[in-house]
């Protein structure tokens, strides 16, 4: 072996040493399950032993599937396992969704906002994060985990900071953003896996442009010769679900009733300032002089639509519209970003136990978490989020709700491109979630699943 062909070999073998000593999880950390109610469905206990048994890990199950209920066995199994405090994370409003649940469950769960332990499993809500010390707990629970997507935000800088090097972390949530691959790589960071920066390096290639790199900012595309290796990576710390046919078990108790969108694009006569005609805005800022211009159109539209139900959502973006549709809609009830925190949480609880007929509100305060089965009317102004636009649906439109859910989306000739955006992402996460599906439910797992203690159909294929 040559001298230039040895040196080769060495920074290979350092790369990949560095790569294993990024990463934590090279097997599992976990234990077999302590305890498993009788009250889980087959697929709830088949996710719940798994990340038991993986120690940390992420699943990605959607709406309705019961996140909460695993979660707190999840976390009841640590207790009995260790005899240590384990707190759960979770989106305003959503701890005293989760009391409740634990309350009908028979496991404990309290509340704390002082940053004490205030029992074996205590729960908060991610805004205070930064009272609470890490050393006073053996795991961590995040609900609805996407709240750390972003990869330079504040929440998830702290998360990952509390979470770091505690033997065992659970996130859960819905699937992921439609070709997000931000938000895989911060829950990868947080159980202790790749790095998001190392993940990039090594699946992704920055494919902006090349000419002023130091105007562009970076977008990355997966490798094409890595495609494969990425979802196995993926799939060796988390497991996806979308109902639970997907891994063998029986839909019954879990089909969806019908979804109805109804499109309102309203036509506005009078141009913008300046301009004798109207045309598609373009630019962000054109699409915020198009919002602005058009709310009282669009706001009228909105009122017209409440008629026939027993309770609406509206959703918007801006505290303009917000502030114009509490304005013009008699007893609605706004949560804005001006509420304080509890204030936010009361409005959210009040709502949910059926107390407030018309709320309105923003995907970014409301969108998360929440199970509002009792609601199957929203009206929606579009974004280019296409994420909070499905959570926000998926709080109406999960598994529980008996009626059909009636979804308006208001809009006009000129916010087209915004429009049309969301419609594309949407087909974007279908594609994703497929793939997230497709390398967790292999052959070899299901089969030997269907030798132990549940009870599975196999899909024909097998």
């Amino acid at each position: 072996m040559g001298l230039m062909e040895t040196r080769i070999t060495i920074r290979k073998m350092e790369y990949k040493d560095f790569l294993k000593q990024k990463t934590q999880l090279s097997g599992n950390f976990g234990f077999d399950p302590i305890l498993m109610p009788d009250f889980l469905f087959d697929f709830q206990k088949y996710l719940t032993e798994w990340s038991l048994k993986k120690g940390r890990g992420a699943i990605f199950s959607d709406t309705g599937t019961g996140k909460t209920i695993m979660e707190l066995v999840w976390a009841q199994n640590i207790v009995q396992k260790t005899n240590k405090n384990v707190i759960l994370f979770a989106p305003l409003a959503v701890s005293e969704q989760t009391i409740k649940e634990g309350k009908r469950f028979g496991i404990e769960v309290k509340r704390s906002r002082d940053g004490k332990p205030k029992g074996k499993i205590t729960i908060t809500n991610y805004e205070q994060i930064s009272k609470f010390n890490k050393n006073d707990y053996i795991g961590c629970v995040l609900d609805e985990s996407s709240a750390i997507k972003n990869s330079i935000g504040k929440t998830k800088k702290l998360v990952v900071m509390f979470m770091n090097k505690m033997p065992y972390r659970s996130l859960w949530t819905a699937t992921p953003s439609p070709n997000d691959y931000i938000e895989l790589g911060t829950s990868s960071e947080a159980i202790g896996e790749l790095p998001y920066m190392e993940m990039l390096d090594q699946f992704f290639r920055d494919t902006s442009n090349d000419k002023n790199p130091q105007w562009s900012r970076p977008k990355y595309e997966l490798k094409k010769h890595g495609e494969n290796i990425f979802w196995k990576w993926v799939a060796g710390w988390s497991r996806a679900l979308r109902k639970p046919s997907d891994y063998g078990f029986e839909d019954n108790g879990f089909i969806l009733p019908e979804l109805i969108e109804c499109d309102h694009i309203l036509k506005v006569t009078k141009p913008p300032p300046g301009q004798l005609f109207i045309k598609a805005a373009k630019t962000l800022r054109e699409q915020r002089e198009e919002r602005k211009m058009t709310i009282e159109e669009r706001g009228e539209k909105v009122k017209s639509l409440l008629d026939g139900y027993d309770f609406n959502v509206i959703w918007g973006h801006y505290n303009y519209e917000t502030d114009y549709l509490e304005k013009i809609i008699p007893d609605a009830v706004q949560v804005s970003g001006r509420d304080t925190l509890e204030r936010k949480e009361d409005k959210l609880i009040d709502f949910s136990n059926g107390n407030i007929q018309t709320l309105i509100t923003k995907p970014k305060m409301g969108a998360w978490g929440l199970n509002w089965q009792h609601c199957n009317h929203a009206i929606f102004f579009p974004s280019h989020s296409y994420e909070q636009y499905y959570q926000a649906v998926r709080r109406f439109y999960r598994f529980g709700q008996e009626r059909k859910v009636y979804i308006d989306m208001v809009t006009t000739e000129g916010e087209a491109i915004v429009y049309k955006n969301v419609k594309r992402k949407a087909k974007q996460a279908d594609e994703m979630f497929t793939q997230l599906v497709k390398y967790m439910n292999d052959y070899h797992e299901i089969k030997a699943k269907a030798h132990n203690n549940y009870k599975i159909n196999l899909p024909q294929w097998i």
